[in-house]
């Protein structure tokens, strides 16, 4: 039987790797006796560190565009001033283009500006109407992120009173916070890229 090639690319090599790491260092922590993982979740851990939600969603990317690893331009082919999504004000656009095709943060941005922006978009993945654990949390974060850095990404939620976290950091909940106006472009377009089927 012929072996199915998927092809995997990686935006940053970095991030990748920080990525992978950290699943193979959980997979061999949580179990009694450390062992390798399976080819199929080692399949899983890779086509996570990609940003992708797992092998199914790398295959279907791979099925929808078999002849490149990914139609959109590398960040840097973009004209480097001036909004370039329709609508967003400069820094919103700037925190868009942290984000990939499928809505999940790619990088963690140097601007304090563009940050706190971006983590609105961590924010609508929460549910106003639950209680999180930590573990919970780191996974809701995960999920919406592709380098491998959910603390940062949690203590900068809660410091911006986007989540609030009690009970010695046990307990979390989503805040009722209202985004600027500026801000409702940014969050009506990341709502559309992580939007099912889509």
């Amino acid at each position: 039987m012929p072996r199915e090639l998927i092809a995997l690319h990686a935006q940053d090599l970095s991030s990748f790797s920080k990525t992978l790491r950290q699943a193979l260092s959980q997979h061999l922590s949580g179990s009694t006796t450390p062992q390798a993982p399976s080819h199929l979740s080692l399949m899983n851990m890779l086509a996570r560190a990609a940003g992708h939600r797992n092998l199914q969603a790398l295959k279907a990317a791979a099925l929808s565009s078999p002849s490149t690893p990914s139609l959109q331009a590398p960040a840097q082919a973009a004209p480097a001033r001036g909004p370039r999504h329709p609508g967003l004000s400069e820094a919103a656009d700037r925190a868009l283009r942290q984000f990939d095709a499928q809505g999940r943060l790619a990088r963690w941005p140097a601007k304090r500006q563009v940050q706190r922006h971006v983590l609105w978009g961590l924010w609508l993945h929460f549910d106003s109407r639950r209680i999180y654990t930590e573990p919970e949390v780191n996974e809701v974060i995960n999920k919406q992120h592709c380098f491998g850095d959910h603390c940062t990404l949690r203590r900068e939620l809660v410091e911006m009173r986007l989540l609030e976290r009690w009970d010695g950091g046990r307990q979390y909940r989503k805040l009722a916070a209202r985004p600027d106006a500026e801000l409702l472009p940014l969050l009506r377009e990341l709502r559309e890229r992580a939007a099912p089927g889509r």
